[in-house]
């Protein structure tokens, strides 16, 4: 069986433990992080900024991927860059232009990526491809953890990873994966998941992660 590539989100992890949360999924064999940032605003909920990736940037080595949940975005690219970030992600909806942004993150020779909900229109990504490296897609409303997944949305996958087959995109998907719903995903052919409380509200989750994978 193909390893699958699962990139835990650290929103769920345990901020006082951070050092051992992070060091628990990598010896588990993770080499992916996933970060969320919350402005309160773009979603109804407030997380952390980029002081917090400085730190984790100085602890780890995997690769941090950045999901910008936040408006006016933009504002914010060099920020984020400059914490440690290797792939940064905002949202469609919250881009006043997606072309121009996804340009000024390559530009700075860091991995554009871009998120979608699951009521985006998601065949209007297609004018994107060539900027892209990276897909999110949402199978939950954004804004807070441990939410149910969405069925509707593995469509989107199945179609997204199929029409982009002629490019070196990565198809990722954010919201209610766990136990239940991994292997449905994985069948879409996304490359991605992100697992939050699934991993992290284990109380074993170098097991969880095992559990995950298919492995046990």
């Amino acid at each position: 069986m193909k390893k699958r590539i699962i990139s835990p989100s650290l929103l769920s992890a345990n901020f006082t433990k951070l050092d051992r949360d992070i060091k628990i999924v990598e010896d588990a064999g993770v080499d992916r992080l996933h970060l969320d940032v919350m402005d309160g605003h773009f979603v109804p909920n407030l997380t952390f900024g980029p002081f917090i990736i400085n730190d984790i940037r100085k602890i780890s080595s995997s690769h941090l991927e950045t999901h910008l949940m936040i408006e006016n975005p933009r504002k914010y690219f060099d920020d984020y860059i400059n914490a440690g970030t290797d792939t940064l992600i905002f949202h469609a909806e919250a881009s006043y232009d997606i072309r121009s942004d996804l340009q000024y993150i390559k530009n700075k020779n860091i991995l554009a990526g871009l998120a979608i909900n699951p009521n985006y229109d998601y065949k209007k990504l297609s004018k994107y491809y060539h900027l892209l490296d990276y897909i999110l897609i949402m199978s939950v409303f954004p804004g807070f953890g441990g939410q149910s997944f969405i069925e509707k949305t593995l469509d989107t996958m199945s179609y997204l990873t199929n029409a982009t087959n002629n490019y070196n995109i990565i198809i990722g998907v954010d919201g209610g994966v766990n136990l239940e719903t991994i292997e449905r995903v994985y069948e879409t052919g996304i490359d991605v998941t992100i697992v939050g409380s699934g991993l992290y509200g284990a109380s074993n989750i170098k097991k969880r992660y095992n559990l995950l994978q298919g492995n046990e």
